[in-house]
């Protein structure tokens, strides 16, 4: 519910304050002082994108906010999924710089226009003439439908099931795809597979390779200066065993004269130690080298070969062979295990199918069991509002399933004797439409928790008797609901809890659309003048006395 309403610097508005009453409010004015204008910024309010040329004064800031009630409405789940603070009063409020850059605000945190609209369409419900046009379409139809039958839970769990299905679906047809394209390419993988598996190469394979063909292609030359090392260190005449031998023997004579003369003997004897050490690990490499053909054309076609699948592969090395065989054995292996799982994903998608068609049966009998009562009480109704020949039916239709249900309905409509009805869209004029719209929307508020409804001269074009019947549904619903109703026409400004007159104040430079609360005495004269115009008589006098007592 509304609880307060300002509006600063916005098209004719300078500055414009009002609580409405939680019941029926009234605003009247004259054509041109502003009424509408209202509308637009209440608009704001509701997600609507909003320019610099609506502002009255460019040099300061357009700011629209809005107060509203919200506890009765359960809005935590849309404030959290948006990570926006709730607050059972909930303070809407739209800023416009002298820039033109636009800001929303919800309870004083920054918001976005998507959840504007989201919060909005929860609050506040416009009825114009041309909101009526929404009426013809047939997404909204389905959803007066299921407000009409209560269906949020149904409406949910079937949402989740469709939602499950094309999840399932979804998988099933990638794992499809996916089995059409590997049993394309399965023969070339098992091939390749093959390959790899044969060659069994091991980690660290190709730079020992690389090493053992660097040796067998030098290993005479190799075998040769091993040798002859050998015999420089041990075996020649004058070989260096020998003379550090000599040299320890002749240092070891005068160690005992000082302590540095005994560790240099010291170290000549590790170095003698090492040494032997050295020529016998070179021994041991000259004995293990051999001059060996067949042994290095073996290595040669080895290398070759990892050198080959490494190109082939577009690989630098055998780690990278290595990952791709693992990747074609698992292609290889999906493969044959792919009926499977295609078999188990079928299995979860035809039930998920069949718990969403489950689903989807409930809620259309659901549906179908409040069009007999919604035909009957809106034929009624717009009865009351002067169609007495008016036809009002609903057609059903399954079709397949949708995010909304497996349900198509067309409301169709008639306001003539003898014209069978036709989908809404093409037949009611805007007068028709209008009257049509209002009788649902009061069809809809004896059953559901709307938010404010708003009434944009919903009342044009129609007048005694029908402006009566009209005026009293507008207090029955005002029983229950929030009403605001801009209105032209005595008979309903008279029903009002309270009432608020729009004028144009002429008195500064710039003409400014202002905004009064009525007094009991304020209303008789203005519906006197609604009545009689300006220079209005005792009657018309007496006829607004009579409007207000009735």
């Amino acid at each position: 519910m509304l609880t307060k309403l300002y509006i600063q610097n916005y098209a004719l508005i300078r500055s414009l304050a009002i609580t409405p009453d939680h019941g029926l409010n009234i605003i009247t004015g004259e054509t041109g002082a502003g009424k509408s204008i209202m509308l637009g910024a209440v608009g704001l309010l509701l997600g609507n994108r909003a320019d610099s040329s609506i502002m009255l004064d460019k040099d300061t800031k357009c700011v629209i906010e809005g107060t509203f009630d919200i506890q009765a409405y359960h809005l935590q789940p849309l404030f959290e999924a948006f990570d926006v603070d709730y607050d059972d009063e909930c303070i809407i409020r739209r800023e416009l710089n002298t820039k033109g850059k636009s800001r929303a605000f919800v309870n004083d945190s920054p918001c976005n226009l998507d959840f504007l609209k989201k919060l909005g369409l929860r609050l506040m419900d416009v009825h114009s003439q041309h909101e009526t046009l929404q009426l013809g379409a047939q997404e909204y139809q389905l959803e007066l439908i299921d407000a009409l039958a209560k269906n949020g839970k149904l409406k949910a769990a079937y949402s989740t099931a469709f939602q499950e299905l094309v999840t399932k679906q979804r998988i099933f047809k990638e794992l499809k795809e996916e089995s059409e394209q590997l049993r394309k390419e399965a023969d070339y993988h098992q091939f390749l597979f093959e390959e790899l598996d044969q060659a069994n190469f091991i980690l660290g394979e190709q730079e020992e390779l690389e090493d053992e063909i660097n040796k067998l292609e030098n290993a005479e030359e190799i075998k040769t200066k091993l040798f002859q090392a050998v015999q420089l260190s041990d075996q020649a005449e004058i070989n260096l065993s020998s003379m550090l031998a000599e040299l320890k023997q002749v240092i070891g004579s005068i160690s005992a004269y000082s302590s540095n003369y005994e560790k240099l003997s010291e170290r000549i004897q590790g170095t003698a130690i090492e040494l032997r050490d050295i020529i016998d690990e070179i021994e041991s490499e000259e004995q293990q080298v051999e001059v060996s053909p067949e042994n290095l054309l073996e290595c040669q076609d080895r290398l070759s070969l990892i050198y080959k699948l490494q190109q082939k592969h577009q690989v630098s090395d055998i780690k990278g062979l290595l990952k791709i065989h693992e990747e074609l054995s698992d292609k290889v292996l999906k493969v044959s295990n792919l009926d499977d799982a295609i078999d188990a994903a079928q299995k979860e998608q035809n039930a998920a199918e069949k718990d969403a068609i489950e689903k989807a049966k409930t809620l259309s009998q659901s549906r179908l069991g409040v069009f007999e009562q919604f035909q009957k009480e809106v034929t009624a109704l717009v009865s009351e509002l002067g169609m007495p020949n008016a036809q009002f039916d609903i057609k059903h239709q399954t079709i397949a399933l949708s995010n909304t249900g497996a349900d198509e309905v067309n409301i169709l409509f008639s306001a003539n004797k003898g014209i069978a009805p036709t989908p809404i869209k093409s037949t009611a004029s805007g007068g028709e439409f209008s009257r049509l719209m209002f009788a649902v929307k009061y069809v809809l508020a004896g059953k559901t928790a709307l938010p404010t409804m708003i009434f944009d001269e919903i009342d044009a074009g129609i007048s005694g008797e029908v402006a009566m019947q009209m005026a009293k549904m507008m207090q029955r619903m005002a029983a229950n609901h929030q009403v605001i109703t801009i209105t032209h026409l005595p008979q309903i400004a008279a029903k009002g809890q309270a009432h608020y007159f729009v004028y144009k104040d002429e008195s500064e430079t710039t003409s400014a659309s202002k905004l009064k609360k009525l007094s009991e005495e304020d209303r008789l004269k203005e519906l006197a003048q609604m009545i009689g115009g300006l220079n209005y008589s005792d009657t018309a006098l007496d006829s607004a006395r009579e409007l207000m007592a009735d």
